[in-house]
């Protein structure tokens, strides 16, 4: 054993639990206290798990693009508002140290501290690099990071680990470090400035923070979401609101994304012929993506649907296929019964499916269009990668089970917190609030000598 590094591992663990009872005594039994009787939102605890955390949503898939939660970080606290991203692992925040491209105010960057740094040899790194092995000059190097969207946009950063204020769901309220990176080079050539301060990673990979509550033992691996196609949702971390009844499809063990079984695409409930079509899915990506094959196909059965409707093709900036009515569309209540159901059907289940009403495909536009919200994949760099994004999913409580590797969906009223949580939390969620940041994470971070953009982040040392 190397005992340099077992030395500074110990030690820079140390440090953090230091920190953290110093700053924060008796935050764990406070975890454990009975709440106030007068509360309504005490939950039973699961097999010595406390509870689940409960998160508004804001946001909408057109025109900002992506949904958003809050949450707290450092001593004393400050609040970012992160996009909620199933297809991600790591979590990261703009951070001035200092930042270029970074799209929030100073002041309104996370401000990281030296003592915060995560080394190259601690664990954390080395679950951030998987499933490769992050090469250091000297083992007390920072832990860097890299991660490239299919959109082209790219962050790279520091990781760090620094003090989460989280209430859970029965009122009380932890502070614990957490594992997550310090972005100070962002790029994004996309049509939208991002709004949020950074993404909130919630794939099934260990550097997810999820992940990371669950080593504590204070939660199950489980997190859900509902989004309102009103704008705003809610998000949850735990097994707790979990419906009775749900059906549940297996996912890829194999994969840190969130991949399908096989699936034959139906569409106004008659065969399409496209069949074993696996699918991602990705609270991350604005619209849902399609390979070339399969998005010419669907598109040619959606616009053959249209004949003899009063429907013309019209150009609009917001997407590459639309449609225009005699008048101006309001909302698309006004249009959806021109167009017919898509319907995923999942081999390998219990006669499970994916409805897609025209409600999950379609947007109608500021200037009144219609617009195709399934767009070509391979065009936008995912190749034959298929993917369902949150267009798709409003109006369902979709669940992901990574305890048994598994995910559900149910219809569901998105526009409303649950009954059980306590009035501190019952604020407006439906105001969106934030643009996107990309698509899809494309690889897993790079390491030395992956190319010139690493050798950038190890010029910047904090």
């Amino acid at each position: 054993m190397d005992v340099k590094k077992s030395k500074a591992t110990v030690a820079l663990m140390m440090m953090f639990m230091m920190l953290f009872l110093v700053n924060f005594p008796g935050c764990f039994s406070a975890a454990s206290q009975q709440p106030n009787n007068k509360k309504s939102t005490h939950l039973k605890p699961h097999n010595g798990f406390h509870s689940s955390f409960l998160f508004p949503v804001t946001g909408n898939v057109y025109p900002l693009g992506y949904y958003s939660i809050s949450l707290s970080i450092g001593n004393p606290p400050k609040v970012f508002e992160f996009d909620i991203d199933t297809g991600s692992d790591l979590t990261w925040v703009q951070c001035d140290a200092p930042c270029t491209g970074c799209t929030k105010p100073i002041d309104h960057l996370y401000k990281p501290q030296k003592h915060i740094l995560v080394s190259c040899e601690h664990p954390s790194c080395g679950v951030v690099h998987f499933p490769e092995s992050p090469h250091c000059e000297k083992p007390d190097d920072q832990c860097d990071f890299e991660i490239d969207y299919v959109d082209h946009g790219s962050v790279l950063g520091v990781v760090v680990a620094d003090v989460f204020s989280l209430r859970f769901m029965n009122g009380s309220l932890i502070h614990l470090p957490l594992t997550f990176g310090c972005a100070y080079d962002l790029k994004n050539p996309g049509p939208y400035d991002p709004q949020a301060a950074g993404v909130l990673g919630l794939s099934n990979g260990k550097a997810s923070i999820l992940s990371q509550l669950r080593s504590f033992d204070l939660t199950r691996n489980v997190l859900g979401h509902c989004l309102s196609g009103k704008g705003g949702g809610f998000l949850f971390l735990g097994d707790d609101l979990v419906p009775s009844g749900m059906s549940w499809m297996p996912v890829s063990a194999n994969s840190k994304h969130y991949l399908s079984s096989p699936a034959e695409v139906f569409f106004d409930g008659k065969p399409t012929g496209i069949k074993d079509l696996k699918v991602v899915f990705d609270s991350g990506s604005s619209y849902t993506y399609f390979g070339y094959q399969v998005y010419e196909g669907v598109l040619t059965l959606v616009r053959k649907g249209l004949t003899k409707k009063p429907l013309d093709t019209v150009q609009d900036k917001a997407l590459p296929i639309c449609w225009k009515g005699t008048k101006p569309f309001k909302s698309v209540h006004d249009v959806k019964n021109y167009f017919s159901t898509l319907t995923l059907k999942f081999k390998d289940t219990q006669n499970i499916q994916l409805e897609l009403q025209p409600e999950a495909y379609l947007i109608v536009t500021e200037d009144g269009n219609a617009c195709f919200g399934i767009l070509n994949g391979t065009e936008a760099g995912l190749g034959d990668l298929n993917v369902i994004g949150d267009i798709s999913l409003i109006g369902k409580m979709v669940v992901y089970d990574n305890e048994k590797q598994r995910i559900g969906w149910i219809s569901a009223d998105c526009n409303r917190l649950p009954n059980s949580l306590d009035s501190n939390y019952k604020e407006d969620i439906q105001q969106p609030y934030a643009a996107n940041f990309g698509i899809l994470e494309e690889n897993h971070p790079k390491t030395q000598g992956s190319g010139e953009s690493n050798v950038r982040v190890r010029n910047r040392e904090l």
